[in-house]
């Protein structure tokens, strides 16, 4: 009997032993002093993959210097053996195409909750890194009924955001031998190669590597129901904030976002209290709100998954909690439960998480079915908003309202609200034909990186009127991912957040305006009814449409006397670069030049090339990689020409970084621009005539007074 009880138990407790972080790192995780680097995670990430039947480890893509990047996906064995199927019922549900709401129930059940964890994305807030350490050995090894509960039902997906920030400060930190000196500040760079703590700004942009990677998870992949991004630091006198967040959310998010962020905010503050642990504060107790667009867990808002932030305190040298008297009463500002003053370890902050952590997952585990049902029923109510006439309703809509009722009490406030001139678009039409084309193609592949379907026109058409060129790019909006659809063409309207009548408006967290298509000075038709014409569903990423060799003031010679490039395309200033590589021949129009009896003609700023063998086969190398069109002259233009010449950039930075100055590097990197970064020394040292034709300062660079 006894050799059948241990037999029975061996699914359970039979895996090969699990090695504890202790005896890999030759610390606990949470030790005062001590951080594992990136090198230090993956190997052990590693080895867990190798011992634990829980756990596949997937290389998922490169950082921008070049690390690895993995994601692990965490189980019970049972699921990995269909893993795909799995993964395929979450992108049924939250697509939400060709589903009957029995279908979608029937699903619903059989599937996993997908839950996300990240950590390390601003790699000074060292807690989120160090506690996935600590979380994915815990659910590799733990069998408690909790745990095993869990891994039945949900699929944890959880990886470092930051490689290269995670070894920076990790080994910036661990540099001193002496314990008590170590500190994660006075980095000498930024923890991001480009842009440092703005990485939790690009995900609707998706500029750098890392988030490109994030977002093809998230939205093409395994679309989760829950992302829970970790984050410091906590408000003075608590040991963190979580969720739920204060007003206002987006006016654009299906209403089952803020109340689900609730729930699953209350599960996480009701563990904390349970288990004892003090100091957690939500809503007014921070500034964090649902409003912006952009961050790890707020751009998934916009694809109906439920987004959490953490900001914890915590440091591997020891800290404390200080006293503010205004968080010592219980329920006052949104804490339910105060914690007194007093020194903090780092392992308390690694235990915090992984209650917060083990909240969510079991919220998941509990409401699994729940949750993979409501992502459906939100990418379904995205879908019929987007198929018929709606009206997304903001505080300008009631100012008009109100101010037609102030002047008229009989007015029909209803029918203001919802005219017909400002109901939402169908969809968007992005024509061909605009001067840079090359852009929208750039800014309709920030769409598709973010998971929303785009359609190319096959041939020319017509919609309300008004004829579209082929090639041009179509956004319909009765899609599931509507929300982030609307969030990038449309301009926000931020209310007026005023306490009280005569109180100071409380700011916005964040970015209260962004709208990408404006910043990328697209040209776009918002198109009111339902529309339909010869479109394909573009797979993959959108291509840049290859220019055209056009020919003004004559005929076409075999061998023109030069080509005329617009400065209206922003892929001309590559071009313009790589012919000052080459040492080719470059100049500007001074003024407007007129062809063919004035009949055409070409604004000032135009540049101009020298016909040659070598430019024809540049042109063709700009026309196809660049999509320019480029004008043939028959003759030289008569107005005056100024010759453009090789600038000698300088782009000031400073020791630490400058995300300013990051983001203008990287810039000029897209747009092959020749440059140096200047530091304060080399600015210092004077002559800088001599070295430097430009130099670029950017916010900041100098001070106030």
């Amino acid at each position: 009997m006894l050799f059948c009880f241990i037999i029975s138990l061996a699914p359970v407790f039979g895996q090969e032993k699990i090695t504890p972080p202790k005896e890999q790192l030759g610390h606990n995780v949470g030790d005062d002093y001590f951080l594992a680097n990136y090198a230090q995670l993956v190997e052990y990430w590693q080895k867990l993959d190798r011992q634990s039947e829980r756990m596949i480890l997937q290389e998922v893509g490169k950082t921008e210097e070049g690390r690895n990047m993995y994601l692990a996906v965490i189980t019970s064995p049972e699921n990995h053996r269909q893993l795909n199927r799995y993964k395929e019922i979450s992108r049924r549900l939250c697509l939400a195409e060709g589903l009957t709401d029995d279908q979608a129930r029937r699903l619903a059940r059989e599937g996993k909750a997908v839950v996300w964890i990240d950590g390390g994305l601003h790699a000074t807030e060292v807690v989120g890194a160090q506690h996935l350490l600590e979380l994915v050995y815990q659910m590799v090894s733990r069998s408690d009924p909790e745990t095993l509960r869990i891994l039945d039902d949900v699929i944890l997906i959880t990886m470092c955001t930051n490689p290269d920030g995670m070894d920076l400060v990790s080994n910036w930190y661990m540099r001193n031998p002496n314990p008590k000196e170590r500190s994660t500040s006075s980095l000498p760079r930024l923890y991001h190669k480009y842009i440092g703590h703005d990485n939790n700004r690009d995900f609707y942009m998706a500029a750098m590597s890392e988030s490109q990677v994030v977002n093809r998870i998230h939205y093409k992949e395994w679309f989760p129901q829950i992302i829970y991004n970790h984050h410091q630091s906590g408000p003075a006198g608590t040991v963190l904030f979580a969720p739920p967040f204060r007003d206002p959310f987006n006016h654009h998010l299906d209403p089952l976002i803020p109340l689900s962020i609730e729930a699953v905010g209350a599960a996480m503050h009701s563990r904390f209290v349970a288990e004892g642990k003090g100091g957690s504060t939500m809503r007014s107790g921070s500034s964090y709100s649902t409003w912006w667009n952009g961050g790890l867990r707020t751009t998934c808002y916009y694809h109906n998954m439920i987004g959490l932030l953490t900001e914890i305190i915590g440091n591997p040298t020891p800290t404390s909690i200080p006293f503010r008297i205004q968080r010592q009463l219980p329920g006052k500002n949104d804490l339910p439960m105060p914690i007194a003053p007093q020194q903090w370890h780092f392992r308390q902050s690694i235990d915090y998480s992984i209650s917060a952590d083990r909240a969510v997952l079991d919220y998941a585990s509990r409401y699994r079915d729940t949750l993979l049902y409501n992502i459906y029923q939100m990418g379904k109510n995205s879908i019929e908003r987007g198929s018929r006439d709606n009206w997304t309703i903001t505080q300008q809509t009631i100012d008009a309202a109100q101010q037609a009722l102030d002047q008229d009490r009989n007015a029909d406030a209803w029918k203001i609200m919802h005219d017909p001139a400002r109901r939402d678009a169908r969809g968007y039409i992005t024509p061909a034909h605009q001067p840079d084309f090359p852009t929208a193609a750039k800014f309709v592949n920030t769409l598709i990186k973010c998971g929303v379907v785009v359609h190319r026109a096959a041939r020319d058409f017509e919609v309300a009127g008004k004829s579209y060129p082929e090639g041009s790019f179509v956004v319909k909006c009765a899609q599931a991912f509507r929300p982030h659809v609307l969030d990038m063409f449309e301009p926000q309207h931020h209310p007026d957040d005023i306490p009280y009548p005569g109180a100071n408006p409380t700011a916005p967290y964040d970015s209260a305006g962004y709208t990408l298509a404006y910043q990328m000075a697209v040209e776009f038709d918002r198109i009111l009814d339902g529309f339909d014409g010869p479109f394909e569903k573009i797979e993959g990423f959108a291509r840049t449409p290859e220019g055209k060799l056009n020919f003004l003031g004559g005929e076409e010679r075999r061998d023109p006397a030069g080509y005329l490039l617009s400065h209206q395309a922003n892929n001309a200033f590559i071009a313009v670069n790589r012919l000052l590589a080459a040492d080719m021949e470059l100049y500007w129009l001074k003024d407007t030049h007129y062809f063919g009896r004035r009949t055409y003609s070409v604004p000032a700023g135009t540049m101009y090339l020298p016909g040659n063998s070598e430019t024809r086969r540049l042109l063709q190398e700009f026309i196809t990689e660049l999509g320019l069109d480029f004008q043939t002259l028959s003759d030289k233009p008569s107005v005056e020409l100024l010759k453009i010449n090789p600038v000698k950039v300088g782009l000031w930075d400073q020791y630490g970084g400058s995300m300013p100055s990051g983001w203008v590097r990287w810039i000029l990197e897209q747009f092959e621009f020749p440059f140096e970064v200047v530091y304060p020394p080399t600015l210092d040292a004077g002559n800088l005539k001599d070295k430097f034709d430009v130099l670029v300062f950017v916010g900041a660079s100098f001070p106030d007074t």
